[in-house]
């Protein structure tokens, strides 16, 4: 039986493990995806809202990637917002699409985006190394207070373990291929 210290453990990692790939998801490969440009705010009705929430975003083909408002009169609003957000994107707004063509990208910049990848891991593998010391921790305390058997507490140690070097291998292997990814040109 999984004890729930492990089981919340496993949760926890799990969530790290998921949020790392989210940000390499939002990396540049030179391949358009709706991801690059859905959290990106635009000014609407006197708010401030994510592109994904007021227009369909597609790529119609690997270069491009098409933006549709809803509301037609928003294009310019659309294409404001892509220009502030700083991506290095130059949208071109086309009667009621916003067309945002992908600039090729330089091997100093495809080594600057594996760089960005390389520390996003990082933050990913130091965050699962934080929740398996709280792990750590809730174990020896439970045994402490005797409600732990030392042999328990040396199993979900192990078990602990186990599931850290499982989510830091995940991430390991995400990163390879993003950087495989990366460096493909």
């Amino acid at each position: 039986m999984s004890h729930p210290i492990l089981t919340d453990t496993q949760a926890r990692m799990k969530k790290a493990v998921d949020h790392t790939l989210h940000e390499f998801s939002s990396i540049h490969t030179g391949k358009a995806t709706p991801a690059m440009v859905e959290t990106v705010m635009v000014e609407a009705y006197g708010s401030h809202m994510p592109l994904k929430q007021c227009a369909a975003i597609s790529t119609p083909d690997a270069r491009i990637i098409q933006i549709q408002p809803w509301d037609a009169g928003m294009v310019k609003a659309i294409a404001k917002a892509i220009i502030d957000a700083n991506l290095g994107f130059n949208p071109i707004p086309d009667g009621k699409v916003v067309r945002v063509p992908l600039p090729e990208m330089s091997r100093d910049r495809r080594q600057e985006f594996v760089k960005n990848a390389n520390r996003l891991a990082e933050e990913g593998r130091v965050h699962v190394r934080n929740v398996r010391r709280d792990a750590m921790e809730s174990a020896k305390k439970l045994k402490k207070d005797g409600k732990l058997a030392e042999d328990d507490e040396k199993r979900l140690e192990k078990d602990v373990q186990a599931a850290t070097d499982k989510a830091i291998a995940d991430i390991n292997t995400h990163l390879a291929a993003k950087e495989k990814e990366l460096l493909t040109i």
